[in-house]
């Protein structure tokens, strides 16, 4: 039983509490996006950001979806200039590991699938 009782914290330490600063550790920040800007990476992305993500982050990433006055938080504004100062790094593992409401898409989209959304994130800033 101790066994499960660590492995229960350790799977929920990977979502940190919704009020506590969401830092990504310095080694995830530093690695580099290997999927290239491309207009197939940012369809791509586009495709899975609006099946996964719009419907709290919103259509434009302005956190305004539909199903977010239902979380009790307000979720992350993306084309929020402090968000894309953030290093693709930060992105793809705030993706990969997730945090409550969030889900992780660790095991739900393949690393190029969150690489090609971190492509498209960037893309909402200029619109």
């Amino acid at each position: 039983m101790t066994f499960l009782g660590s492995a229960l914290v350790t799977v929920s330490g990977e979502q940190p509490d919704a009020t506590e600063k969401w830092t990504a550790p310095a080694a995830e920040a530093r690695k580099k996006n290997p999927v290239a800007v491309s207009e197939s990476s940012l369809a791509a992305g586009q495709k899975i950001y609006l099946k996964r993500c719009a419907a709290c982050h919103g259509k434009t990433g302005n956190g305004d979806g539909p199903d977010a006055a239902d979380l009790g938080i307000q979720p992350a504004k993306l084309s929020d200039p402090l968000i894309q100062k953030e290093t693709d790094g930060e992105l793809f593992w705030k993706i990969t590991v997730g945090k409550k409401p969030m889900p992780n898409y660790g095991s739900r989209l393949s690393p190029t699938d969150r690489w090609n959304v971190v492509n498209y994130l960037r893309s909402l800033a200029r619109r």
